[in-house]
């Protein structure tokens, strides 16, 4: 494995999917567009796979950005950045994944025929898991999810720069299989959803960020786990 390139405090990186000014610590994915380089963030790589970039093994290094040198201290950018960012989201609509599209066209089409379903045979059973009915065992359930997926490295690498956040892990309200899970720092906050009744289809979704607390509802200030090195999660006892 080559050895990593420390990059200058002053380097700027911009997610090509979201448009993110990635936080000082993370790394983003490398992906070939046309020919050309993409960096991408840890939250939009399912994105970037769905829309047909391919990722490349070893990423390139990552230069200075010409005459684009901002010196401002770390607080002035990040301030920056949260407004130009809810700017743009402003006009920004997220595209339906491939297999939320599925679903919604197959919803629409009209039932088969008694004759048509008997010659189709047997559908394909869903993966679908027994929720937990007590909050406790749903909450647990969450976590070991999002310890399985790819975003305990978000978590870990804005950490390494901002600090040990705080962590509150939520069922929905209303929402009998869906646990919140919200990371929350002093300069910005992270929101992820478990749907613990289809974790093969749907697994950890990336429900929103900020750079508020006062963004956040109470109870989702209402801290009751924490994050090790590693960004993964573990519920207090």
């Amino acid at each position: 494995m080559p050895p990593k390139t420390i990059q200058p405090q002053n380097t700027i990186i911009s997610c090509a999917v979201c448009g993110r000014t990635l936080l000082q610590g993370e790394e983003p994915e490398i992906y070939l567009v046309n020919g050309s380089r993409r960096h991408v963030c840890e939250l939009c790589t399912v994105r970037a796979n769905h829309q047909g970039w391919i990722r490349e093994t070893q990423g390139p290094q990552i230069g200075h950005r010409g005459a684009r040198d901002d010196r401002r201290p770390f607080l002035s950018r990040l301030r920056t950045r949260r407004e130009r960012l809810a700017r743009e989201r402003a006009d920004e609509i997220d595209p339906l994944p491939p297999e939320v599209a599925a679903e919604l066209e197959s919803a629409s089409a009209p039932a088969p025929s008694p004759a048509e379903a008997a010659s189709n045979g047997p559908r394909e059973p869903r993966h679908v898991h027994a929720v937990p009915t007590s909050e406790e065992l749903k909450s647990s359930r969450a976590v070991e999810v999002f310890n399985a997926s790819e975003y305990p490295r978000t978590v870990a690498g804005v950490a390494r720069s901002l600090g040990a956040p705080g962590v509150a892990v939520l069922p929905v309200e209303g929402q009998a299989s869906v646990v919140r899970i919200v990371v929350a720092w002093e300069l910005c906050w992270y929101r992820w959803e478990v749907d613990l009744a289809d974790e093969a289809a749907h697994g950890v979704r990336a429900a929103g960020q900020g750079y508020e607390l006062g963004e956040l509802a109470p109870e989702e200030q209402a801290v009751n786990a924490a994050a090790d090195e590693h960004g993964r999660l573990v519920l207090a006892d």
